[in-house]
């Protein structure tokens, strides 16, 4: 899979950068600007490329045959978001329990315009201990990968204002929806 994503991606003209995180088991990926449906395909193939498998949050409304199936295989985890389900201690278990793993986020939590980001990412990357990666898409560019490592602090909006700040670099496929 990792040469046919590389093959596909540039044939799409996109230009992934090379440099995944070395040495690095554990970490929260916050992947932005999240602005259309491609994200998810594009980003799986980069993921794909850099030989990492990925534990991805989806709306559990997607689980359904065969689409379903395909999400489970590719590292989506079905989450109602209309209740309370303890999301964020469940995740921070799967990392006391993992000898390796990369949970994605996308912190926008919609694909609209969304100032107000959902802070579940940053949250579990502190009680996890676990640095956030910051990863970006530049649809305009066609380029995409990982940023920059980052760890969270005491001041959550504080650190969220500076990974917007590093996201803010990049357009989305729809950039008037990423805004940041």
């Amino acid at each position: 899979m990792k040469y046919l994503a590389r093959i596909i991606l540039r044939l799409a003209g996109w230009k992934i950068d090379q440099q995944a995180p070395e040495g690095l088991k554990k970490c929260v990926i916050a992947v932005g600007p999240h602005t259309s449906n491609w994200d998810f395909v594009l980003g799986r193939l980069a993921f794909y490329m850099y030989g990492i498998k990925p534990k991805i949050l989806i709306k559990k409304e997607l689980f359904f045959p065969p689409l379903g199936w395909i999400l489970k295989a590719v590292g989506g985890i079905p989450v109602d978001r209309k209740k309370n389900n303890r999301l964020t201690d469940y995740a921070v278990e799967l990392f006391n329990s993992s000898e390796t793993m990369y949970m994605v986020f996308t912190p926008e939590g919609t694909r609209s315009y969304n100032p107000n980001w959902k802070k579940g990412f940053y949250h579990i990357a502190k009680r996890a201990n676990v640095p956030i990666y910051i990863c970006y898409m530049d649809y305009e560019r066609k380029i995409g990968g990982f940023h920059s490592p980052f760890y969270a602090g005491d001041d959550a909006e504080k650190d969220i204002a500076y990974i917007k700040s590093v996201m803010g670099q990049y357009k989305g496929k729809y950039p008037e929806k990423g805004v940041y």
